[in-house]
């Protein structure tokens, strides 16, 4: 296999390079960041309705608690990261062997429902995992009203 000789021909971002290792072909179309660029990484996140709250969990490794943004307007709660890529002088750019951790954005965002309480939402961040409760509106009670007949 290592003497065939791939062209890129379908591949427009490799265009203009020829191939010897097909292997060295997928590294290269996966590590590109024309073709999988910052803005495809984001956590997985679960969602999920308890009695009295919703609860979102979202896996965040590598990030701190002052990385991580959490905004809520209008009913929607808005999660958001950015990390930047480290800069090291020592060992320059050319020196990386594989490298799969670069800066990265990501932006998520959720429609909560109108039994929402939005005073009462509360995070937490422990081992990579964000955890957010949003506590719902007591249900409140049907007013009865007295009719009197005169």
């Amino acid at each position: 296999m290592k003497s065939m000789n791939v062209y890129d021909l379908a591949f427009p971002a490799l265009r203009g390079t020829v191939v010897t290792d097909p292997f060295a072909l997928l590294d290269s179309f996966f590590s590109d960041d024309f073709v999988f660029g910052r803005e495809t990484r984001g956590p997985v996140v679960d969602v999920r309705e308890e009695k009295d709250s919703y609860l979102i969990e979202a896996e965040l490794p590598g990030l701190s608690e002052k990385d991580i943004k959490l905004e809520l307007k209008d009913n929607v709660l808005t999660m958001s990261t950015a990390r930047d890529e480290e800069k090291n002088e020592k060992a320059p750019e050319a020196g990386w062997m594989r490298r799969e951790r670069r800066s990265f954005r990501f932006s998520r965002s959720f429609a909560l429902p109108e039994d929402t309480d939005q005073e009462s939402v509360k995070a937490t961040f422990k081992d990579g995992l964000l955890t957010v409760v949003v506590a719902k509106k007591p249900e409140t009670a049907p007013k009865v009203v007295q009719v009197n007949v005169n």
